[in-house]
């Protein structure tokens, strides 16, 4: 599953560092989740959620990686020790970050924002222009190097990855409205079915006809470090990036992109879901190609 470009070095060129959100109790994956955190929890056979976004990474070039983790973590820091070891020349880790208390601070993560605030004074000592913020129980193959270019390229404060769904799934997400420069001026979590006729965004004549016309947050979000450090600064209090620090940023005028992916993405949230992931990679030719030698 990671199997590596050679000349592929994103690190070296784009300085960017990725933090994997551990997530909560995962309470809807019970008892998946009864003695082990989600992204410890197995797919498709040999391997575990956490694998994914780390795979991701990898193959982007992405090689400095810390997991945020607080519920059930023993089976998932077990799996990283004895799963990922670069060798001197790289320069590369996995580093979980437990969440702890310290003299300042004597409260777990309180949310997603939280959680990489807190872990602060552990990421910022490294050498980076840019944090690449993930989760750790979706499954999707997404080229970070691509989506970092265009961070850059659009010379934005923070960039969104989105993917387009219907409007039965847009209820559930964080929904943006996405302008023709590629930026976003609007971002509202999960909105009623009766507001959805408001955030309509531009997507590709396939989408269009599947009726996947709103544009979806994966939670995949790549941020500057001064607009970061200067977010967690003037809003302590802000505990989470969909709910508070996005919304905040758009409307300080940060520029905030989008970047749309159409590619296989599910999120890993419940046993539904779980289940209907794993009977999807026996297909002949899974949607999720857990053997792609180009990715």
């Amino acid at each position: 599953m990671t199997n590596e470009h050679p000349h592929n070095n994103t690190d070296a060129m784009i300085k960017m560092i990725s933090l994997i959100l551990g997530g909560g109790a995962g309470s809807r994956l019970f008892p998946l989740t009864e003695k082990r955190s989600k992204p410890a929890v197995p797919i498709g056979g040999k391997y575990r959620l956490i694998d994914i976004p780390i795979s991701n990474c990898i193959n982007s070039g992405v090689k400095r990686m810390f997991i945020l983790t607080q519920y059930n973590s023993a089976s998932l820091n077990a799996h990283i020790k004895n799963t990922y070891n670069f060798d001197i020349f790289t320069k590369g880790f996995v580093d979980i970050l437990a969440a702890e208390q310290t003299p300042g601070n004597k409260e777990w993560f309180q949310g997603t924002a939280d959680a990489v605030r807190q872990s602060r004074q552990h990421y910022e000592r490294h050498d980076f222009d840019y944090v690449l913020i993930l989760s750790g129980d979706q499954l999707y193959q997404m080229d970070f190097e691509a989506m970092a270019k265009h961070h850059i390229e659009r010379n934005a404060d923070i960039t969104i990855a989105c993917i387009p769904v219907d409007d039965r799934d847009a209820t559930g997400f964080g929904i943006m409205k996405v302008d023709e420069s590629g930026y976003i001026p609007r971002f509202i979590e999960k909105p009623p079915t009766a507001e959805l006729h408001n955030w309509v965004s531009e997507v590709s004549p396939t989408n269009k006809k599947r009726g996947r016309n709103y544009l979806a947050s994966m939670g995949i979000y790549i941020f500057n470090r001064k607009a970061i450090q200067d977010l967690f600064d003037q809003y302590p209090e802000a505990t989470d990036f969909g709910k508070e620090i996005i919304p905040i940023a758009i409307k300080e005028g940060r520029k905030v992109a989008a970047y749309q992916y159409e590619g296989y993405w599910t999120d890993i949230g419940t046993i539904r879901s779980f289940f209907e992931a794993n009977i999807e990679l026996t297909d002949h030719i899974p949607s999720f190609n857990l053997f792609d030698t180009k990715r």
